[in-house]
């Protein structure tokens, strides 16, 4: 059974990090809310549901995807870019190191598990402002003795490379090519976002389903009509805080007894 690990939502969410988006009110307990949802979906597709403790003074810590990197062989354990993130990091690799052995982003690299993109054995990663080429080169050298192929993609315009790109099929991207080069992901079939909706390109691909935010109709008409299974979740009060569905779990097959290592 897939286990998909996730955090409350802080009581601080409205003092989280921005880069693109002007700060407004968020509705805390309608966030809430929300987050219970969408764990309610991940449940439903089959995984089971690990919360990590609340971290009250953390605003951002629901986000969890952006501490680590979840492969078959080990997970890595991300350097996010913005410094006030980071204390969030520990106690995510806690719970990863009973189901896979560790490695980890060093200074200088910065990574964002938003950031990481992988499809088959190629790990794309974005050249954000919370990822670097630092990390990149890291990943390289500890993932290609897997048989990982580790490709740096620039990003502009928007917060991470998920916002951007995301697998919603076997060799199938969903894209906004505005913000990021498609000739990059030349191996995959692209389906474009409707051009009205500019930030509906993130998904969450688990099994033959994907779980999408429910406020962009006429692209997930575009997703239904590939033949693709869509379950849609409100996050309205978390994208106010420029997080997606993505954002919200660290998902994985199951593998007791790992040590940690790195």
């Amino acid at each position: 059974m897939p286990i998909a690990i996730t955090r409350p939502v802080s009581d601080s969410l409205g003092q989280c990090e921005l880069t693109h988006l002007a700060r407004t009110p968020i509705d805390v307990e309608l966030a809430r809310a929300q987050h219970g949802a969408y764990e309610r979906v991940l449940a439903g597709l089959g995984c089971r549901i690990e919360r990590l403790p609340a971290e009250h003074g953390l605003p951002d810590a629901v986000f969890v995807e952006d501490t680590a990197i979840v492969l078959d062989e080990l997970a890595l354990i991300a350097r996010p870019g913005a410094p006030s993130r980071r204390p969030e990091v520990s106690s995510a690799a806690e719970a990863l190191a009973r189901y896979r052995d560790l490695v980890h982003v060093k200074a200088p690299g910065t990574l964002d598990g938003g950031d990481v993109l992988r499809v088959g054995r190629t790990i794309y990663v974005g050249l954000s402002l919370r990822s670097n080429q630092a990390a990149v080169e890291q990943m390289a050298a500890l993932l290609a003795p897997l048989g990982y192929r580790v490709q740096g993609v620039a990003v502009t315009g928007c917060l991470h490379l998920k916002s951007a790109v995301t697998q919603v099929a076997p060799e199938t991207l969903l894209i906004r090519r505005e913000w990021v080069d498609a000739d990059a992901f030349e191996r995959q079939a692209l389906i474009d976002v409707d051009p009205g909706e500019p930030y509906a390109a993130n998904t969450l691909l688990i099994g033959d389903s994907v779980i999408y935010a429910a406020a962009y109709p006429r692209t997930q008409a575009r997703l239904e009509a590939y033949g693709i299974d869509v379950h849609a979740v409100d996050v309205s009060e978390l994208a106010k805080a420029e997080g997606a569905v993505t954002c919200c779990s660290l998902v994985l097959g199951g593998r007791p007894g790992s040590a940690v290592v790195g």
